[in-house]
């Protein structure tokens, strides 16, 4: 292609070259590119039939012809300087994907930070006062101080489940990450596993309308979100569908007669729709929760507080919404 702007150049620039006189010199310098290019696209042939056929990693990309503004012909007409020299400039787009360690939500500092928070959320409602009992009603007695002991084996229980829950979703993510880039396109791929709060900064620095880099940013944060939301909903699923066996299995050791399957299954299903349903919502809450604090606060910082902040309000929303309508129903 760049051959043929450079012929055509040349012929604008001196007409004389492709006269009658020099038909035959212009007629070999094409058939000379035209053997050139030959052998440019037969030389990897070539090589493969000698060398074997080598795997090199080749990126997807998007290439196309970036013209000017001042380059954009009329409907019709093209003008002459289309054909300028550097007036075609031919860009690539390509496509870095940086995939995480399969094992990263075991790395040092990771695992610290979920066992901190999973401690926090169970042992935290622990401190608070009890404010059932008040110190001026002599009409009850007071509690032995074996029962007002603190149970901390609970919580401790809860605890580990919640930080090995965690780590298996994370864990659940990476294989998918994997799965992703290896089973859909590479562009697909980039934009599931794009950093979202970077490409937020970026899409600030273009001077967007809000309304624009709201809708761009909630498309983003949509993509980013979906490998996280997806992991989520397999744990869950994965732990119901268990449960769910676990209890037919110990109801017919207990009992010759054995669970009623059907019930037990209509359970099932009504929880895997919950869960479906509560995943679905925590999505769309988080994209347009990283729009809204996109816009409102840094690019960022806003991004990432908004998606977490919508993560958690998204399950919740749909929650009360779905009690009113069941009340109300009933």
């Amino acid at each position: 292609m760049a051959g043929i702007a450079i012929i055509l150049d040349l012929w604008r620039k001196n007409p004389s070259f492709c006269s009658p006189h020099t038909a035959l010199h212009s007629s070999g310098l094409l058939s000379a590119t035209a053997a050139a290019a030959s052998a440019a696209a037969a030389a990897p042939f070539a090589s493969r039939f000698l060398f074997g056929s080598p795997k090199i990693p080749v990126a997807y990309c998007d290439a196309g012809a970036a013209i000017t503004e001042d380059y954009i012909p009329n409907f019709g007409k093209v003008p002459g300087s289309i054909f300028q020299h550097d007036a075609i400039k031919y860009t690539t787009k390509e496509y870095n994907i940086e995939l995480k360690p399969l094992f990263s939500a075991f790395e040092l500092r990771a695992l610290a930070m979920t066992s901190l928070r999973s401690f926090l959320m169970f042992y935290l409602p622990l401190l608070e006062p009890d404010m059932s009992t008040e110190d001026d009603d002599d009409d009850f007695p007071q509690d032995s101080p074996e029962q007002r002991r603190l149970d901390l084996v609970v919580p401790f229980k809860k605890s580990v489940k919640q930080i090995v829950r965690e780590t298996t979703v994370v864990t659940t993510r990476r294989i998918l990450e994997r799965l992703a880039v290896h089973y859909v396109s590479q562009r697909m791929a980039w934009k599931l596993l794009k950093d979202v709060p970077k490409s937020a900064t970026r899409k600030a620095q273009r001077g967007l309308p809000t309304t624009v880099y709201f809708f761009r940013v909630s498309r983003t944060t949509l993509r980013g979100h979906f490998l996280g939301v997806a992991a989520s909903w397999i744990v869950q699923i994965g732990i119901e569908i268990y449960r769910y066996f676990n209890r037919i299995m110990n109801s017919k050791e207990e009992d010759s007669d054995g669970v009623n399957k059907a019930k037990e299954a209509k359970v099932l299903g009504k929880k895997v729709t919950g869960i479906t349903i509560r995943c679905g919502a925590s999505l769309v809450f988080a994209s347009i929760g990283a729009g809204i604090g996109a816009t409102t606060v840094r690019p960022s910082i806003g991004q990432w507080i908004g998606c977490a902040v919508g993560d958690l309000a998204g399950p919740i929303v749909v929650s009360f919404c779905l009690d009113r309508a069941l009340h109300l129903d009933l």
